[in-house]
């Protein structure tokens, strides 16, 4: 054997791991080859798709599992939901599923599923209309998904995630990208954790869903980070909502929702942190806010006039252009700033702590000129932190009969931020301990991350405690 034909033969061997871990299809199927898998199985079988493009819609009316690890892909080019399943106690699974229609009147979806107990998980959705779409789907679990949506005009698109009267349901670590929202109409009981949604219209939204958890949810780069209506007994833990800047720009919104915890948030670098409309509805509801960290938005805190029983403590807002602000002429004393001693830390305040206790011996109550001119009209934004707002602001000085009444009074404000620890780009809890100083620097550089939208690396912070 010549020395070439030994030198080619040895290229062969070598080359043909590489060529067969190639993880395109092989040929094009149609998905009626799955179909008769399906009918051919037994209920709860777990049928293993060969690797391969299958085009066309699926149905599964059986209760069995349909595993694509193998490398199978299933697209509808461009017709109806690409798998629509009909039977309880399906479970689909590591599919590659693409090219659902994009007509709005039959809402089609990458996956339908229209039967409780299912269980949809890690598959990559691409080019649907609605990607994961759940209607009458009481205790099932959507877990480990990618979605993307089709690429139209933001007001056009259907919603990444959407659940519509399916309680008891599990969302869970599905990434979301260039939707409309991820939505739940009329679900309750469901636990929504550690999602990531960006580039879409409302990262999680809410309309009558009650008794609801979401945990550490990361939502940036849309237009709203979260927004409940009309909602009750929600508890927000551990989520960040950062430069969610649209024409509403809200880290948080609430709409006449009761009962609302909210507490160890990251609201950073939104046009609003948290904004707040007849919140809570009813007399006899409270809401509680504790130990977020609201900081460098264009204004902490927003609410209508109306808001009451909301109570803040151990909050940071740090370096918001304006801490707290009402529409028109409004405001917040119906709710509370302090709670058994404890405020909140205003990075503006100027008070002083000469027994160290940690509390402020004066109230933090603030009054600024400009800031009730802009409430009033908004487009002298554009005059923030120009010598315009400064000569304002001075003349309000001089002249104490022109300035306003205080927008609110925390009796107990903070002389430095409590201790908080929230993660930014990743789930570590492990945390750098600082205060002062270093926990403002580390802040802003954690806020430039999120405005640049950086999710590399994964790093925590805990503020207020020394290094």
């Amino acid at each position: 054997m010549s020395l070439p034909t030994v030198i080619l033969i040895l290229l062969v061997a070598l080359c043909a791991p590489a060529l067969g871990a190639y993880d395109g299809p092989e040929r094009t199927r149609s998905t009626d080859e799955i179909l008769s898998m399906i009918e051919r199985a037994e209920s709860g079988d777990t049928i293993r798709v060969p690797r391969g493009l299958y085009v066309g819609n699926l149905v599964i009316s059986k209760p069995v599992t349909l595993d694509g690890s193998d490398g199978a892909v299933i697209d509808a080019r461009g017709e109806g939901s690409v798998i629509d399943v009909r039977a309880q106690g399906v479970t689909v699974r590591s599919l590659t599923v693409r090219g659902s229609g994009s007509s709005v009147t039959g809402e089609p979806a990458g996956i339908r599923v229209s039967a409780p107990n299912a269980t949809i998980e890690h598959n990559t959705i691409e080019d649907a209309l609605f990607g994961i779409d759940l209607r009458q789907s009481s205790d099932s679990i959507v877990r480990g998904n990618r979605i993307t949506c089709k690429d139209m005009e933001p007001g056009r698109r259907g919603d990444g995630i959407r659940l519509w009267w399916s309680h008891n349901c599990v969302i869970e670590d599905n990434t979301v990208r260039g939707s409309r929202d991820m939505v739940f109409w009329y679900s309750e009981n469901l636990r929504i954790s550690r999602n990531t949604v960006s580039d879409s219209r409302y990262g999680l939204h809410f309309m009558y869903s009650h008794d609801t958890v979401l945990v550490g949810n990361d939502l940036h780069s849309n237009s709203v980070g979260v927004y409940l209506m009309y909602s009750n007994r929600i508890t927000l833990t551990d989520n960040r909502m950062r430069n969610n800047r649209g024409a509403s720009g809200y880290g948080i919104g609430l709409k006449d929702c009761d009962d609302i915890v909210i507490t160890n948030n990251a609201l950073l670098a939104n046009r609003v942190g948290v904004y707040l409309d007849n919140s809570p509805s009813s007399v006899d509801s409270t809401g509680v806010f504790e130990s977020n960290m609201i900081a460098f938005n264009e204004i902490g805190l927003l609410a209508t006039p109306n808001t009451h029983d909301n109570v803040f403590t151990l909050n940071a807002f740090i370096e918001n252009e304006e801490p707290a602000a009402t529409h028109g002429r409004g405001r917040l004393m119906l709710n509370e700033f302090s709670r058994d001693g404890s405020g909140n830390y205003w990075s503006d305040y100027a008070g002083f702590d000469l027994d160290r206790d940690g509390v402020g011996d004066v109230v933090y109550e603030p009054r600024s000129l400009f800031g009730a001119m802009l409430a009033r009209e908004p487009n002298l934004r554009l005059f923030v932190h120009s010598p315009a707002q400064q000569a304002i602001e001075f003349t309000a000085r001089a002249l104490p009969e022109l300035r306003p009444e205080s927008t609110l009074i925390d009796h107990a404000p903070l002389s430095s931020p409590p201790s908080i620890e929230i993660s930014l780009g990743g789930s570590s809890r492990s945390g750098l301990r600082m205060g002062g100083v270093a926990c403002a620097l580390i802040l802003i550089a954690g806020a430039c991350a999120a405005v640049l939208g950086s999710d590399h690396g994964s790093r925590s912070i805990r503020t207020g405690e020394p290094s």
